[in-house]
């Protein structure tokens, strides 16, 4: 079993305490200690589970088995750039399969793989909660709307070759997923009022219904 260096491990506790801190009861911190542990190597590591059981005082098997329910904590290491395509219904209908097969095709590599470069890994999502936009695509778990096969293609190459890329909605900076994992853990990287979020389609509801002068029903709200 592979174990963390004594400064990795120093500051994976410092980083873990102040989670911790946060709630009542410490093994309610084992979503975000994962999220930190992957953070680290890019997934969650037999050390990493180690490390989250010792620090919360669960036994390894309850970590293993809510690491290993959630598809968000990947058992292999993961690209700098997780590219997720939707594949659910909507976004399906729209384009999402069809993006899925020429992408997978164009990268080389399937579901829950990574190039050899260690630059992408592809996922099939199930769902983005952004059926206005689709077909959607995630990077690190930031959006991209409206795509096809083409701009899907072109934003993989270009994350590939270093290029700067930017989100649909937002912070302008692509963080890539080990630093997304550190947010996730609960650790802000200062870019959560960033850029736009609720634009266009979100939106065209609320503009007929203001333009109609539709109101809640009462108590709908209470």
């Amino acid at each position: 079993m592979t174990t963390y260096s004594p400064e990795v491990r120093e500051r994976l506790e410092r980083d873990a305490k102040e989670i911790i801190g946060r709630y009542p009861k410490s093994r309610s911190a084992l979503l975000p200690l994962l999220h930190l542990v992957q953070a680290e190597e890019g997934f969650v590591s037999d050390a990493g589970q180690e490390f989250c059981a010792e620090m919360l005082g669960l036994t390894k098997a309850e970590v293993v088995g809510v690491s290993t329910f959630y598809t968000m904590y990947k058992r292999k290491p993961a690209g700098e750039f997780h590219v997720g395509v939707c594949i659910n219904s909507l976004c399906a209908i729209m384009g999402g399969d069809q993006i899925w097969e020429e992408l997978a095709e164009h990268v080389g590599v399937g579901n829950g793989d990574t190039t050899s470069d260690g630059k992408v890994s592809l996922e099939r999502i199930e769902c983005n909660a952004a059926c206005d936009f689709a077909p959607v695509m995630m990077v690190n778990w930031e959006f991209f709307d409206n795509q096809t096969p083409d701009s899907a293609k072109r934003l993989v190459d270009d994350l590939r070759a270093g290029k700067e890329v930017a989100p649909t909605r937002g912070p302008g900076r692509l963080c890539s997923f080990k630093e997304a994992s550190r947010v996730l853990a609960g650790l802000p990287d200062g870019q959560a009022g960033d850029g736009p979020s609720a634009a266009g389609p979100s939106l065209e509801g609320l503009k007929i219904a203001k333009a109609n002068g539709w109101t809640a029903p009462k108590g709908a709200s209470e």
